[in-house]
């Protein structure tokens, strides 16, 4: 339980889902208000001054977009934190959210109540000490994942993700800083870009799979749309797998580093 009352605002159209963030929060102790679509939503802001907000982006009147562009106009509502409810989990999507000044988000079809639970705490981090507050790295000796990318959102996003499933998680924004970063330790999977400045993903898949201390560790690479001989020339390479960015959710990045990395212990 909290030491002392936060407010949160839910503003989101979907009843169910009201109801759970409702009745999570309200147990933790927070006071809870909830507005039913954007232009609703706007208006408590102003009249509840809350902590923090839960906001969706698909909604009736205003949508998620359109409120955080009124909020970041405003000096006062533009320090309220707010975290964004993300009905796809595109990268687009929530690249548009956190640039509008959003400060996380959360997936509809992926998150738990403590997963919400543990986002207000992480927001609210310098306003309240929290006694249930948990670690999340258990994990004596977490499985080290190597992000080799140099679009900035997409690396932070997979590292963010990853961590808070338990890996250890480090990136490289090009292949240079990544080949240095395998001399110096060698992960258990890498995630690689195929195209890269200097030294491109397939020069670096080369490198890995003719370095006998390296050439055991799965690569899935990180492909754009319309690569498909890119990517039949990873995969001949030697890389595991592959994923398309316009087309993956944090999820799958998740599944599919878990498939790959149990495919390996069977091996």
């Amino acid at each position: 339980m909290i030491d002392e009352k936060f407010k949160i605002l839910i503003i989101e159209d979907e009843e169910v889902l009201i109801d759970v963030l409702e009745k999570k929060l309200t147990y933790e102790g927070y006071e809870i208000s909830v507005a039913k679509d954007g232009e609703e939503g706007l208006k408590k802001i102003k009249e509840v001054k809350p902590d923090i907000v839960l906001l969706d982006i698909v909604m009736p009147k205003m949508n998620g977009y359109e409120v955080l562009e009124v909020l970041q106009k405003d000096t006062k509502l533009a320090q309220i934190p707010v975290i964004i409810i993300s009905n796809s989990g595109q990268p687009v999507e929530i690249d548009r959210a956190l640039r509008l000044g959003a400060k996380d988000y959360l997936v509809k079809a992926e998150f738990s109540p403590e997963e919400v639970l543990e986002k207000v705490v992480s927001c609210l981090k310098d306003k309240v000490s929290i006694s249930h507050h948990k670690d999340l790295s258990s994990n004596p000796q977490p499985q080290k994942i190597l992000i080799v990318e140099d679009d900035q959102f997409l690396r932070e996003l997979c590292v963010k993700k990853l961590e808070k499933e338990g890996f250890k998680a480090t990136a490289a924004v090009d292949g240079s800083e990544g080949l240095k970063k395998l001399a110096v330790e060698a992960p258990d999977l890498i995630l690689l870009d195929i195209i890269l400045p200097g030294i491109d993903g397939f020069d670096v898949l080369k490198k890995v799979k003719e370095d006998p201390k390296l050439k055991d560790i799965p690569v899935i690479l990180l492909t754009n749309l319309g690569q498909k001989d890119d990517v039949e020339k990873g995969l001949k390479l030697g890389a595991r797998d592959y994923l398309i960015k316009a087309h993956f959710t944090p999820k799958e990045i998740i599944d599919k580093v878990k498939s790959v990395l149990e495919e390996e212990i069977k091996r």
